[in-house]
C-alpha cells in the first residue's frame, strides 16, 4: 500500500516531535510588538510547528511565510473564520498555499444564545462545500468544536457535535479538538477522540483549573480558569496516549492563561517529560 492510501489513524508518530504552539497563545506580544516577536519567542522555546491564522494584520501570507523561513519554523495548520467559508474561497486556498499550511481550520460558529440544531445544518452545509473546494486544493479542511456544540439531543448520550460530526463528509471534513472546551462543556475527550478516531486530526493542548466548574456547554471560560497543562483537572496521560493511538498527527498548546509567558514553557516541560 502506498503512503498515499495510508489514512492519517493509521500513522502513529511520536506526539513529542509535534509538540506545538498556537500562535494566538501570544496574541498580546502580537499586538504590541507585531508577529515576528511572537516568532522569535517560539524559537526561543525550542518550538517548531505552529499554528496560527490564515489572515496576519499588516503582513501577507508571503511575508509571514518568509518570517517563518527565516527562523526554521512550520505551521502545517492555520485558522479560517467562519464568515470567510461563505464567499469565494480561492483566496483563503492561495493563502494557505503561500504559507505551507496542510490544515485549514475553522475555529467558532457565530451565534447567539444556545447552540440549535438548525445552526448545525447549515454550518454541516458550509464544512461540506468548504472541505470539498479546499481538498480540490490539496487541503484539508476542518471544525474545531468549541464546547457550546455539547448540547444534548434526543437521542440518549449523544449531543449536537455527534449530529454535527456524522453530517460532514469524513472525506472532506476532519476535526480539531480542543481538550479545554471540550471537557468544560461536558464531554469527555478520551471517549470522543476514540468514538470519532478517524476525525481527529490534532489537539488544542490546554488545562483547566482544579476548582474551576465544568459541564457548562457554553463556549465561554474566564481565563483564569486555564492553568498551565499538568497543573489542572485533565488527564494528560489519557488523553495524549489515546490521541497518539489513534494517530492524531499535531498537539498545539494554546494558552490562554494571564501570563503566557510563564505558562507555554510550564506547559512544555510537562509535555515534553511525559512518557508512555
Amino acid at each position: 500500500m502506498s503512503l498515499a492510501l495510508i489514512s492519517h489513524h493509521q500513522l502513529q508518530a511520536d506526539f513529542h516531535d509535534h509538540i506545538g504552539l498556537q500562535l494566538w497563545s501570544l496574541r498580546a506580544t502580537a499586538l504590541t510588538k507585531g508577529l515576528p516577536a511572537s516568532l522569535d519567542f517560539a524559537k526561543k522555546w525550542g518550538v517548531v510547528e505552529l499554528e496560527g491564522a490564515l489572515v496576519t494584520p499588516n503582513m501577507t501570507a508571503e511575508q509571514v511565510r518568509a518570517a517563518l523561513d527565516a527562523r526554521g519554523l512550520k505551521m502545517p495548520s492555520a485558522h479560517v473564520q467562519y464568515a470567510e467559508l461563505t464567499k469565494d474561497l480561492a483566496p483563503m486556498v492561495r493563502a494557505a498555499k503561500a504559507l505551507g499550511v496542510s490544515y485549514v481550520i475553522c475555529p467558532w460558529i457565530p451565534h447567539q444564545g444556545a447552540f440549535t440544531p438548525e445552526q448545525i445544518q447549515q454550518a454541516a452545509k458550509d464544512f461540506n462545500h468548504a472541505g470539498e473546494v479546499f481538498r480540490a486544493a490539496g487541503l484539508k479542511f476542518g471544525y474545531h468544536p468549541h464546547g457550546y456544540e455539547l448540547i444534548p439531543t434526543a437521542t440518549a448520550g449523544e449531543t449536537l457535535l455527534d449530529d454535527l460530526i456524522r453530517a460532514t463528509n469524513p472525506e472532506t471534513v476532519c476535526y480539531q479538538m480542543d481538550v479545554f472546551w471540550i471537557y468544560h462543556g461536558g464531554g469527555d475527550p478520551v471517549k470522543l477522540l476514540n468514538k470519532y478516531s478517524n476525525r481527529w486530526v490534532s489537539l488544542h493542548v490546554k488545562d483547566i483549573r482544579r476548582a474551576a466548574p465544568y459541564g457548562q456547554p457554553t463556549g465561554h471560560a474566564p481565563d483564569t480558569d486555564n492553568v498551565a497543562v499538568g497543573a489542572g483537572q485533565i488527564n494528560w496521560p489519557a488523553v495524549i496516549g489515546t490521541a497518539q493511538k489513534i494517530g492524531v498527527g499535531y498537539y498545539f498548546i494554546e494558552d490562554e492563561t494571564p501570563a503566557p509567558l510563564e505558562n507555554v514553557p510550564a506547559s512544555l516541560a510537562y509535555l515534553r517529560q511525559l512518557k508512555f
